[in-house]
């Protein structure tokens, strides 16, 4: 586990984003165009989420090109690339995106490759030298396939290489602890996930009983 966990947050829902970002605990955003229009989101505001999260202190925002083929991706690449040096560019694990991802690599940009589903297609990656891997551990287990250890594969398959898995589609704290276990590193969640990171009653319930002592002391 030589490579420092981090947290990102999986939502284009401003108030709960902020929320997160202002905790310290969040690395940065994660988003995709599902997840831009689930959140009331559209392509034009894309500018001004970025520079909103970046003021809210978010050291990384990911945002995903589009367009089906290799030409269309470089150019949707394009127009994300320019809203600073604080993006990330999201490509799909398709032949085009492979394509497209391996010339944004050489030519500087931060790229992950999203809706990786197996151990091949995360060495394709790594090949490329693309610095984040994101395969969707919810979607693998709903459709039968033992995410979890294909996951751990995926990083294992990648140690050394400068490409790091970035685990999605997380539905609980046990989740992202189970795979930290595994030697992962980097995990997107939504916001209900991540609050349930942060929280245990026993913790509240210590603080209040805390705070209820410093009263009493005369504070």
């Amino acid at each position: 586990m030589a490579v420092s966990p981090r947290l990102y947050v999986d939502s284009a829902d401003l108030a709960r984003v902020s929320a997160l970002l202002a905790t310290g605990v969040v690395h940065g955003v994660t988003t995709n165009p599902t997840i831009l229009e689930r959140g009331g989101r559209t392509a034009a505001e894309i500018p001004d989420l970025y520079a909103r999260w970046t003021a809210e202190g978010a050291r990384e925002v990911f945002f995903q090109t589009w367009g089906g083929d290799t030409a269309s991706f470089l150019r949707n690449a394009e127009g994300i690339r320019a809203l600073g040096d604080r993006v990330a560019v999201k490509v799909p694990a398709t032949r085009d995106g492979f394509a497209a991802a391996s010339v944004l690599v050489r030519d500087g940009a931060t790229v992950l490759v999203t809706a990786v589903y197996s151990v091949a297609q995360a060495l394709a990656c790594a090949s490329i030298g693309a610095h984040y891997i994101a395969p969707y551990l919810g979607r693998m287990r709903d459709a039968g396939i033992d995410g979890d250890a294909v996951i751990a594969e995926m990083q294992l398959m990648c140690a050394g290489s400068g490409s790091n898995v970035l685990a999605a589609s997380l539905r609980s704290p046990d989740d992202i602890t189970g795979l930290r276990l595994a030697g992962v590193p980097y995990f997107t969640a939504a916001p209900d996930v991540l609050d349930a990171v942060l929280f245990h009653g026993v913790s509240d319930s210590s603080a209040a009983e805390f705070d209820a002592a410093m009263v009493r002391l005369g504070a």
